[in-house]
């Protein structure tokens, strides 16, 4: 409950500091999101499980993101000269693609999910699935229609409301992305490289749910040192058992939050230890699960299905959706990047991998190619503008206009998550920190290992390879030429029109000659030295 009330607010704080009048109407858009959400519950009859409870959570940031994307689109046509009214609907129409394709592919891996996991994961899986249809349609028709409204009054013509006069910030993020790849793997290579150790020298921590055995969950109104707490399975002959504080340490070694692992219970022996917590530590909210070890292998069954699967089906979508392998392949090596960070984490840590890790890390499947999404859906869009640019200028550009954006989703995404880590129980938290782990990582791919594979892939293609080498003939002068405008014009409608200013500007100062020859020779290959 705190957890959820906390990322609520933390979002709607947000929203409403990035973008002013905007945000109060993205506020309302949640509101209208949870009464949906709500009546959604009662009409499927959905019972609340912890994990059940975490996709609500997590869908609080989808929702927002929606709006986001949404957002920017806004103020960027505003920047670009239109009107606050005119701006509205084609904010929406270049957004609404780019929101499709970035919840379809989250509703697959909640899909997925749902049809693989065990049971305590499927409540999860179908709260971000019901999360995931509801933000998309409050973003698109209740946010749309409220922005529609209040479109008709004068005042709101300010785009000051919206925060969107003068040009975007964060200039300072402007870098040249391309140039710099070989030194994002590399510390994405290192990254991999210390989890791989750790997996090689300490392994995973595995919990109940994959070693099998019996786990017993207790908390105590004082806090209790650990020594006395393994005192009590001592005394029916287990000392073999592995106790774990839980929560906020307090005074040397003492806890309030205890867990205690035991790999076979007998019920003589579940009934003593049982007693005897209760009455030499007054237990509270005692609980005790028994396991088999086939319960790990039928989840690591389902975890390694659902993987395939998702990577099977998203990258058919995004080859359907972008035209070719050549965005898919990029996709799928930035998921298995955030994967591969994520259990090399845990490996580093030392935190316990449970049932809702795996639940966790499938989430980060989906949800780490959101940024991805829509950085690769704006590449698509300049292609076509940019038509003599090398593709890794064309990747820069789109980069610096959406940057803004992927961080803002990042961060609102991050914001629930934070919440449930730090208000959630023992379960949630461990689930929370795998989502904390992944997201962070997923912003990060998209930007530095997404975008760079896609541009090393595209380089290949004859059209790029050319004009590649035409830029390098040049010696930079497309670039220059961008930069110098950049100088002289401080306030650029969009870094695509420094980009081909400098094209252009290159392309007539060296090679006019070379344009002249070329003419001469079409001529001469033609009848009459005529065209047709």
């Amino acid at each position: 409950e705190y957890a959820a009330i906390g990322g609520l607010i933390a979002v709607a704080v947000f929203l409403l500091l990035l973008y002013r009048f905007l945000g109060l109407v993205a506020v309302l858009g949640l509101g209208i999101y949870a009464a949906f959400m709500y009546a959604a519950i009662l009409l499927f009859g959905v019972v609340l499980t912890l994990p059940g409870f975490a996709g609500l959570i997590l869908t609080i940031g989808v929702a927002a993101d929606a709006n986001v994307v949404v957002f920017e689109r806004i103020k960027e046509e505003v920047r670009s000269g239109k009107s606050v009214r005119a701006a509205i609907p084609a904010g929406y129409a270049k957004g609404f693609h780019t929101i499709v394709d970035a919840n379809v592919v989250t509703a697959i891996t909640a899909l997925i999910l749902f049809a693989v996991a065990t049971a305590g994961v499927k409540g999860f899986a179908l709260m971000l699935l019901i999360g995931t249809v509801i933000s998309l349609i409050t973003a698109v028709a209740a946010t749309r229609a409220m922005l529609g409204l209040l479109a008709g009054f004068r005042w709101f013509e300010n785009p000051s409301f919206m925060g969107a006069h003068g040009q975007q910030g964060l200039k300072f993020l402007q870098l040249d992305f391309m140039r710099r790849r070989n030194t994002w793997f590399a510390i994405s290579g290192i990254v991999i490289l210390v989890g791989a150790v750790s997996l090689g020298v300490r392994g995973l921590n595995f919990g109940i749910d994959f070693k099998g055995g019996a786990q017993i969950t207790f908390s105590t109104p004082q806090p209790v040192s650990l020594a006395t707490v393994r005192d009590q399975p001592k005394a029916i002959g287990r000392g073999d058992a592995v106790v774990q504080g839980r929560g906020k340490v307090t005074g040397s070694d003492s806890y309030k939050n205890f867990q205690i692992q035991l790999k076979k219970l007998t019920p003589n022996q579940q009934d003593d230890l049982s007693s005897l917590l209760k009455t030499k530590l007054n237990a509270q909210k005692l609980g005790i699960t028994n396991v088999s070890s086939s319960f790990g292998r039928q989840i690591a069954r389902s975890a390694i299905l659902a993987i395939i699967f998702s990577l099977l089906i998203i990258t058919l979508y995004i080859t359907i959706r972008f035209h070719g392998l050549a965005f898919a392949i990029p996709v799928i090596l930035a998921m298995l990047h955030d994967v591969v960070i994520t259990v090399g984490v845990y490996s580093v840590t030392g935190r316990e991998v449970t049932e809702d890790t795996v639940a966790a890390v499938l989430t980060v499947l989906g949800y780490s190619i959101y940024d991805t999404i829509i950085i690769f859906d704006r590449i698509r869009e300049n292609v076509p503008l940019m038509r003599r640019a090398p593709f890794a200028s064309i990747v820069n550009v789109s980069l610096w206009e959406t940057i803004r954006r992927s961080l803002a989703t990042t961060f609102i995404t991050l914001l629930p998550v934070g919440a449930l880590f730090l208000f959630g129980g023992a379960t949630l938290k461990d689930f929370a920190f795998a989502l904390l782990v992944g997201i962070t990582s997923g912003a990060y791919s998209s930007i530095f290992i997404a975008a760079p594979a896609l541009t090393i892939w595209k380089e290949r293609e004859p059209e790029y390879a050319h004009r590649k080498r035409v830029e390098a003939a040049d010696g930079g002068q497309v670039l220059a030429a961008a930069e110098e405008a950049a100088a002289a014009e401080p306030t650029p409608a969009t870094p695509i029109d420094l980009v081909e200013s400098g094209i252009s500007s290159a392309a007539r100062d060296g090679d006019a000659e070379a344009k002249r020859e070329r003419r001469r020779q079409r001529r001469q290959s033609r009848p009459h030295g005529r065209p047709r």
